[in-house]
């Protein structure tokens, strides 16, 4: 018994000196304008969620004012802005900076990459958390980045007509984000990245004539299923898809080791709850597109498949050779992808069909 009260003395203690750490803790608040709208399920909804519990588990030494995307810094500027120190903090996806950093889409989306289990253990157990930074760093950016939110697969587009063989993409204006891009591009498409914003518009006045964006239920809030009847699987291209809390280095390193602790723990239930998310959120939506919306739900043939992973095995080679941290990066997903193999290929029972 006398060991008992004095175990939970010492607990009783030592919780009070961390309320008391956290009650001097400096006061910080973080302003993060993000790329994608809150609205959208497991592309900007998982940010008010990390802000709310930051807040909480920080006994509020840590606030984040949230700006929807424009509002504060447009899209496509955020990792300017929070390295130059505008904005402290920004939540968006490396995948947008390729044409600073042709490394980042590795950090992003992959094609016919790792999905959400294989990407994270990656992340946080092999090289990519730290690859992550160093890649900042030695660009020349003042940020410490965190993975915030992970996606499982996306669709492969929307199309106003179905796509049967290679041929049939010739000449296409498309909207296609990161390396699929550069995929797609191998085989007669005319990309543009797009922001979200702006997709619909773009393939309303026929300005693009197809695009991918997210998963269905993302897809569907912004409307594509009006205009592009068919919707195509599997999304070769985004077999899960990481989002970046970026903050200011200096405001980092302000912040006190138990600070650090809450943004980096309660990014990482972020990543798990987003996944959860976009697991839960897919085939009602997926029923409602072709019973109410008349969409017609594609399988990529064989001849597809095996078109996107030929060019996607040029895109990887010539992106290797143009660039070093590029190559570093893609050898290191590479070796723990072929060590993974013995486990993925023998742990799991095949999907359900």
């Amino acid at each position: 018994m006398k060991t008992t009260l004095t175990a939970a003395s010492v607990s009783v203690a030592l919780a009070g000196i961390a309320l008391d750490a956290q009650a001097a803790d400096k006061k910080i608040l973080l302003k993060v304008p993000v790329a994608f709208a809150t609205s959208l399920p497991g592309l900007g909804s998982p940010i008010p969620k990390v802000a709310e519990q930051v807040k909480l588990v920080s006994n509020n030494s840590i606030r984040m004012k949230v700006y929807e995307p424009g509002k504060l810094v447009a899209p496509f500027e955020i990792l300017d802005a929070v390295s130059r120190g505008k904005i402290n903090a920004g939540y968006t996806t490396a995948g947008y900076w390729a044409g600073k950093i042709p490394a980042s889409p590795i950090f992003s989306a992959v094609p016919f990459g790792p999905d959400a289990g294989e990407y994270m253990a990656w992340m946080y157990y092999g090289n990519g958390l730290k690859l992550y930074q160093e890649m900042y760093d030695q660009a020349g950016y003042n940020v410490k980045v965190l993975p915030c939110a992970i996606n499982p697969p996306e669709t492969s587009g929307w199309f106003a007509k179905p796509i049967e063989k290679p041929e049939d993409l010739q000449g296409l204006r498309m909207r296609f984000f990161g390396l699929g891009a550069k995929v797609m591009e191998k085989l007669g498409v005319s990309t543009s990245l797009l922001p979200g914003s702006e997709i619909f518009p773009a393939l309303e006045k026929g300005a693009i004539d197809a695009t991918e964006f997210s998963m269905p239920a993302v897809d569907t809030r912004v409307g594509f299923h009006k205009i592009a009847k068919y919707n195509y699987f599997p999304g070769w291209h985004q077999q899960s898809t990481i989002f970046e809390l970026l903050l200011n280095k200096d405001t980092w390193n302000q912040m006190s080791e138990s600070q650090q602790a809450v943004m980096n723990q309660v990014c990482k239930a972020s990543m798990a709850d987003s996944f959860a998310e976009g697991e839960a959120k897919q085939f009602a939506v997926m029923k409602e597109n072709v019973e109410k919306n008349n969409v017609k739900i594609m399988k990529w043939n064989d001849t597809m498949l095996e078109a996107f992973r030929t060019a996607w095995v040029d895109v990887a080679k010539e992106e290797a050779a143009d660039d070093a941290f590029f190559k570093k990066v893609w050898d290191d997903l590479n070796g723990f992808r072929e060590d993974y193999k013995l486990w993925g290929s023998n742990g799991y029972l095949p999907r359900q069909k």
